[in-house]
Order: C-alpha cells, then structure tokens, then sequence
C-alpha cells in the first residue's frame, strides 16, 4: 500500500523527526501538510525538501486550540496525521518551573486529545492517528521526571482513543534516542559525546535517525489491521 492520492498532516513536520516522516510521506505519494509555531522553520524546511507543489505548510500551535480548530478548516478532509510535538523539559525536580512542565504536559498530552477532538470528523474512511511519545515512558531518567509522566500517559490516551474513535485507528511509536535538533538545546557543546556513548550501550550500534522513526510511521499509516500499539523503535534501548 502506497500513499498515493492521500492527504497527510505532520504535526511537528518542520524538523527532526516530523520533517523525516513528512519526506517519507511525499516520496510515497502523499500530498503533506507540514505544521508548526515557526513560520522560519517551516519555510526552511519546504526548501530542503524542495519545495514540491505536493508539499505545503501552515503555521500553528498544536496546544492552541483555536489554531488547531483553524488548521482543520485550512486543510479539510484528510486521511492521515502524525504529530512529533514535544517541549523539552528537563529539569531537576527540586527546580521545576511549573510553568514548563505544563508546557511539557500539554504538548504530549492535551495537544493529542484536541487533534483528535477537531480532526476525528474530517478523517477519511480507512485513516488514522498517529502520535510520538519516547524513551523515557519505560526507561525515566534524572531531569526527566515530567516526561516520563508525559509519554507514559500518551500510551493510556492513545489506547483509550483507539476505542472511542474506532474504527478510526489511533496508534503510538515511542523513539529512542534519535539524532535531531533537539539534542542541540538538551546536550548543548556536549551532544556528540553524549549521543556516541549511547551509542556503544545499544545493541544496533548506533544513534536512531529521522529515518527510521518514518518507517514505523509509513507502516503504522498502511496497516490497517493495527490500531491501539505502542511501536517501539529504540534500538534495543528498552533491553540496557
């Protein structure tokens, strides 16, 4: 199954792993609409891709509601949609800014639950939902305590929606470590250290990319059989 003659929203499709799944999406024959807060990094992003007539872009915060109700209006009926949103909330929990973690919450979990609220009747028989948690849902670490909370309450929203949108299919991949922009502000001068250790602890051998969370979410969008799963694509982070 292709996508062809399909319609894909990439909700977070400006970089990292929602611009590698919308690339995906375009090369399989989707007409993409990538969304997010920075009108910039949307542009950039239609340039490297290189600016397809099959690709466009629409600015909004998937934690506005107003914005998110504006977006279904833009776009109209649609068959699939992903969102890769995240806030990178990392603090040590004696000096949490409440404010962030709200920011965190609300981007994981509250974001989902309007896509779905204002997205579900413009859906396409035969379509679906796809959302990004992580790592940490299963393997928490220091400073990570808001995010862990955060995708592991994804999971329960997602597998709650698959029944209550059925048979709108609803479904989750949950990333390792993935190389993209963000580990710019998480690991500062020190990412390429720290991502090479990570590294030598995976069984794969290697950082994820872009790329390999695009192939979970291709699957997740063709297999009309799977609703409801949480797809872990870790590189075997889960085992050490």
């Amino acid at each position: 199954m292709t996508l062809v003659g399909k319609t894909v929203i990439v909700v977070g499709g400006g970089s990292g792993i929602g611009l590698g799944i919308a690339e995906a999406a375009f090369k399989d024959g989707a007409e993409v609409v990538i969304v997010g807060r920075s009108q910039e990094k949307l542009d950039q992003a239609l340039l490297g891709l290189g600016s397809p007539p099959q690709v466009r872009a629409v600015v909004a915060d998937a934690v506005d509601e107003v914005q998110i109700q504006r977006l279904f209006e833009m776009v109209g009926s649609f068959d699939h949609l992903i969102s890769t949103a995240v806030w990178a909330a990392y603090q040590p929990v004696r000096e949490f800014d409440i404010d962030e973690a709200r920011r965190a919450l609300d981007a994981k979990l509250i974001g989902p639950l309007m896509l779905v609220k204002h997205g579900v009747d413009r859906i396409r028989v035969g379509g679906s939902f796809t959302f990004t948690g992580g790592i940490a849902a299963d393997r928490p670490g220091p400073r990570a305590s808001v995010l862990a909370a955060a995708n592991a309450g994804l999971s329960g929203l997602v597998r709650a929606l698959a029944l209550e949108i059925a048979p709108v299919r609803v479904n989750l991949i949950s990333p390792g470590w993935v190389d993209t922009p963000i580990w710019d502000t998480i690991g500062g001068g020190n990412k390429d250290t720290i991502l090479a250790q990570m590294a030598s602890r995976l069984p794969v051998g290697r950082i994820g990319s872009p790329a390999d969370i695009a192939l979970a979410a291709l699957f997740l969008m063709g297999s009309a059989f799977t609703t409801g799963e949480t797809l872990n694509i870790d590189g075997g982070h889960r085992l050490v």
